[in-house]
């Protein structure tokens, strides 16, 4: 999508504040002994109080309203009778299409302390995409988010997953352009004043290719990896990005 009006940033922005509140009241409840379905029943009321549908309900019948991913699963893990525990890194993604607009964004953290590593690797990869963020000017390299993200990640230690990215975003949940975010010398494309896309790095511990499950949804490193996720949805513009999910 390409935003060209002042309705559709104002749409956007109330797409991106569902998704941030459906989040952030998620992550209040991830205590030690709830499920994730219990999290998702509470992001699924707040995204009903914004007039806003779960977008991978809506687009691919998803079995829950957002994506939880426990551990080892990076991305689209399905809400259900796990028991989060102290220790646990999760992964919460939320997006939601309200009113025509879509938005989307999710974080990996850590219940409870942790391990300084799992602690690590969540705050490398959300240095990563605001140091992106900080790249992000209309007429530029769309690999200037990719170059941004590598250099966090070598810096750090960790690989970039290469079979899961970034897209455009905002009227359907995967739009053009699609990309890995990492410095890729043969991207030539450009971003574009208005353009709607995400910044969405996975971060991981000598992992670059993730494997789907048998539920045929969820996909994971393997046993002992860790694997950390941030994403952000954003407006191009001339001046920077218009984050809409903070």
């Amino acid at each position: 999508m390409n935003a060209r009006t002042q309705s559709d940033f104002e749409q956007l922005r109330a797409s991106g504040a569902a998704v941030r509140q459906a989040f952030d009241a998620m992550r209040a409840a991830c205590q030690p002994g709830i499920t994730t379905g219990a999290l998702d029943e509470i992001g699924g009321q707040i995204l009903s109080k914004h007039d806003a549908v779960s977008a991978p309900q809506y687009y691919y019948d998803f079995p829950g309203v957002t994506c939880i991913s426990v551990n080892e699963q990076a991305a689209h893990g399905i809400p259900g009778d796990t028991v989060i525990a102290a220790g646990d890194m999760i992964n919460i993604d939320v997006s939601a299409n309200r009113k025509g607009f879509v938005a989307d964004m999710g974080e990996s953290f850590v219940v409870g302390d942790g391990t300084s590593e799992q602690q690590r690797i969540c705050a490398a990869v959300q240095e990563a995409v605001r140091a992106a963020l900080a790249k992000v000017r209309s007429g530029r390299s769309l690999n200037v988010i990719g170059k941004a993200v590598q250099k966090v990640a070598d810096r750090e230690g960790y690989t970039i997953v290469r079979n899961l990215g970034s897209h455009g975003v905002g009227r359907n949940i995967h739009e053009e352009p699609s990309y890995i975010p990492y410095d890729n010398p043969e991207e030539d494309r450009l971003l574009e004043r208005g353009m709607v896309i995400t910044i969405e790095p996975f971060f991981s511990t000598g992992v670059d290719w993730v494997f789907e499950e048998d539920d045929g949804w969820t996909l994971s490193v393997p046993p002992g990896h860790l694997v950390a996720q941030f994403e952000h949805t954003l407006i191009v513009t001339d001046r920077g990005p218009v984050v809409v999910t903070e």
